[in-house]
């Protein structure tokens, strides 16, 4: 249920924000543990893909925002809107843009591939394999780089549309139309 509160409106719903902050502390714990402390890299990685499998549950029974159908954009929506942001001139969204649903759209499959890489080579099939090491360590570069432009990404938006965008997914609210 929206609820106005002092010209702001509830976007983000609680499991949104539980899950996009454990993620990043999932993803952080892992990449900073990674040569150091095994068992903990490990453990963070299958919380991590736990957190994306209820999350990807929530994408189709949670609150209006969290819904998949909300923000996944068409082919020609997420070219249209990208046509704008190259000009300055995109449309505020009160959920995720169409750029930033395709970002998170990159970012769970790459969670997805980074964690069943990982647990590829703790198998019989994967153990010592150094190309599956190499892959596993490539997605998780790639990932970064993507969560570095996710983040500049919301930095602009927040300047450019004047709005917090890292207190609404801290609070869940954001400004009303």
């Amino acid at each position: 249920m929206i609820e106005p509160v002092s010209g702001r409106i509830r976007v983000w719903d609680l499991p949104v924000r539980i899950f996009h902050w454990s993620l990043v502390a999932c993803f952080a714990t892992a990449w900073l543990s990674s040569d150091d402390a095994e068992a903990l890299h490990q453990w963070a990685g299958y919380l991590a893909l736990g957190l994306v499998a209820i999350r990807t549950l929530w994408g189709f029974v949670g609150s209006r925002h969290a819904r998949f159908s909300d923000f996944v954009p068409s082919p020609t929506d997420f070219c249209e809107y990208a046509g704008q942001a190259l000009r300055g001139n995109e449309p505020r969204y009160l959920g995720h843009n169409p750029a930033a649903a395709v970002m998170i759209l990159f970012l769970l499959s790459m969670i997805i591939f980074i964690g069943f890489s990982g647990w590829l080579m703790t198998t019989d099939m994967g153990w010592g394999n150094d190309t599956l090491e190499e892959i596993h360590e490539l997605a998780a570069e790639l990932a970064l780089t993507a969560v570095v432009v996710h983040v500049a990404a919301a930095i602009y938006e927040s300047v450019h549309q004047r709005e917090n965008l890292v207190r609404a997914m801290i609070d869940g609210y954001k400004r009303a139309r």
